[in-house]
């Protein structure tokens, strides 16, 4: 018995192991099929005239000349820094319609060809006293160009922006948002499936979470799953197909990264009080107040246009790696105890926070070193959807024990509450009916009592196994009659009962006639089956009789009819 229930097991395990599987495999299969798609005509469409090098470039009236872009820094930049490039294009570039793909950095823009302006970004908003923003600004720029001296003059808006200018390219215009979708096709990828996945999610949660607060941890991961897919598709300018001005873009980066620590927090709370550690429950809810009450002045003098986010951002930077480094902390210790039953989950939490450490440290090295070693792109984005993939797989794994130990629970009950032989309902079953009948809102009810006749003789006669079959048989009759209109049960050796929701007397009476039809057919069916009972039956209703004293009655007249029966020699003594 326990090497079939280990057996059972394994192919249980086998078959979460190859479902697991299979949605990792259709997934992964799925996403290289897209992301071929996608990179089909990349060589066709990335070709541009390269503008970065051979520049004069003028810092706050420090001249550095024949500058190549790509190896050029200097020290941060900072607000009312004037930042002036110049060069001469290119006569050769084959693009038949030209753009100019420049990367802003909280800074106004002026484009001159030869002298005159061409384009200009920023200002007013600068004037105001307004954000500015952070992305790509995309110039017409036709070949008349060709040969022509090019000015860009950066006037810095915020403090400590960077350190070090972005590649300057000139593009086809029906190529040059194209590039940018292809390029950075991971972010879009995993920001679209966070977002989707968050607001899915957040939505059905929010519903939930007025009936049961159990499902707070699932909000609070929705809620980050959109915060982190908004700061990626903000921060690797995917969002610049849709056309939103940039220092909108800028102010949707910086709410999602503002808000991105708060649901991670709250999320943590669990774990921190499963620690038992008043240190850590102090340390939990002075983090947690210190990043609600940023959060809040932050906003505030943004909307004021007192401080910027960008001013702030570096104060955020360290709210967060105080927040990665406590919750690294805790996760450390919640999977060093020995009870701790969900290593794989705590695991997925610290790649996540592993993730978030590298991409925040790649920026802090661009924006302030003007060096970024680290090539590959959206990785927190990788680490918050494989822990929502590690969700979705515990959370399958869950539904599944349940859904295992709900069927085991209701096997236990049938059996507790079911004959074996005739798997008709027992007499305990029954019995409790009764009882819900009589404590119910049923107005009428009937209760019918059966003897089946000549068991001993065919026990003794033919064996056992022709008695059972027997009361098989009788069982199968009294069911198909009676079990639409109620419950019919084995009370017990050769006895059934049936109680009915009803108590309409000519009902009743036209069921007991099909009762003898039913009898009649099944001794046709089965040879020397010779099938015959006794019944008594009694009907009432709730405010007329108890329950229990109709089946009494019913089953005294059923010894009544036996008794007939037995005088007009159809029945033998059991």
């Amino acid at each position: 018995m326990k090497k079939l229930e280990k057996r059972k097991q394994v192919f249980k395990n086998f078959l979460r192991g190859f479902w697991i599987f299979y949605a990792l495999a259709s997934i992964i299969i799925t996403t290289i099929g897209a992301d071929k798609l996608i990179t089909k005509d990349y060589p066709g469409i990335s070709k541009y005239v390269p503008l970065d090098d051979l520049w004069d470039i003028t810092i706050n009236d420090e001249l550095y000349n024949n500058v190549s872009i790509d190896s050029f820094h200097f020290d941060t930049a900072s607000k009312g820094d004037i930042i002036l490039m110049q060069r001469k294009i290119p006569d050769d570039w084959q693009t038949s319609e030209g753009v100019l793909r420049i990367r802003i950095k909280q800074a106004a823009l002026e484009v001159f060809i030869n002298g005159n302006m061409v384009y200009e970004y920023g200002y007013d908003r600068f004037i105001a006293g307004k954000t500015v923003g952070t992305g790509y600004q995309f110039i017409d720029f036709p070949n008349n160009y060709k040969g022509k001296t090019l000015v860009i003059k950066f006037c810095i808006t915020e403090d400590n922006v960077f350190s070090k200018l972005d590649p300057i390219r000139i593009y086809d215009w029906k190529d040059a948002y194209r590039v940018i979708m292809t390029e950075n096709r991971i972010p879009l990828f995993l920001g679209s499936f966070l977002i989707i996945f968050g607001l899915v999610t957040g939505i059905i949660t929010i519903i939930i979470l007025a009936v049961s607060a159990k499902f707070l941890k699932i909000f609070c991961v929705s809620m980050f799953s959109i915060c982190m897919g908004l700061w990626t598709l903000c921060y690797y300018d995917v969002v610049l197909i849709f056309s939103i001005p940039l220092y909108s873009v800028s102010l949707l980066e910086y709410i999602s990264l503002y808000l991105l620590p708060i649901p991670m927090t709250v999320y943590m709370y669990s774990i921190v009080t499963s620690l038992k550690n008043k240190v850590l429950n102090i340390l939990y809810w002075f983090l947690l107040s210190i990043q609600l009450i940023f959060i809040t002045v932050s906003m505030a003098l943004h909307t004021m246009d007192i401080v910027h986010f960008a001013a702030t951002l570096k104060y955020m930077h360290i709210i967060i790696i105080c927040s990665l480094v406590y919750f690294f902390m805790v996760l450390v210790m919640k999977l060093r105890a020995k009870k701790n039953k969900n290593k794989f989950f705590l695991a997925g939490m610290l790649f996540i926070i592993i993730c978030i450490a590298y991409d925040l440290a790649g920026y802090c090295m661009n924006r302030y070193l003007g060096y970024s070693p680290f090539k590959l792109k959206g990785v927190s984005s990788i680490g918050v959807t494989a822990f929502v993939f590690i969700l979705i797989i515990a959370f399958y794994m869950d539904m599944t024990k349940k859904a295992m130990q709900e069927t085991e629970r209701n096997s236990l009950l049938k059996s507790a509450y079911t004959d074996e032989l005739t798997q008709l309902h027992n007499r305990r079953y029954c019995k409790e009916f009764m009882q819900k009948i009589d404590k119910g809102s049923t107005k009428g009810y009937t209760v019918f009592c059966f003897d089946l006749n000549n068991l001993k003789i065919m026990n003794d006669t033919y064996g056992h196994a022709r008695g059972d079959m027997l009361i098989q048989s009788a069982a199968e009759v009294i069911n198909k009659t009676f079990g639409s209109y109620g419950i019919v049960a084995r009370m017990g050796g050769d006895e059934f009962a049936a109680v009915l929701e009803t108590s309409d007397e000519s009902q009743v009476i036209g069921l007991a006639g099909n009762l003898h039809k039913n009898i009649n057919k099944k001794n046709t069916e089965i040879e020397n089956l010779n099938m015959s009972m006794a019944y008594g039956y009694a009907c009432g209703s709730q405010n007329e009789h108890d329950i229990e004293k109709l089946y009494q009655l019913a089953d005294n007249r059923m010894y009544e009819h036996k008794e007939k029966m037995k005088k007009a020699g159809l029945a033998a003594i059991r």
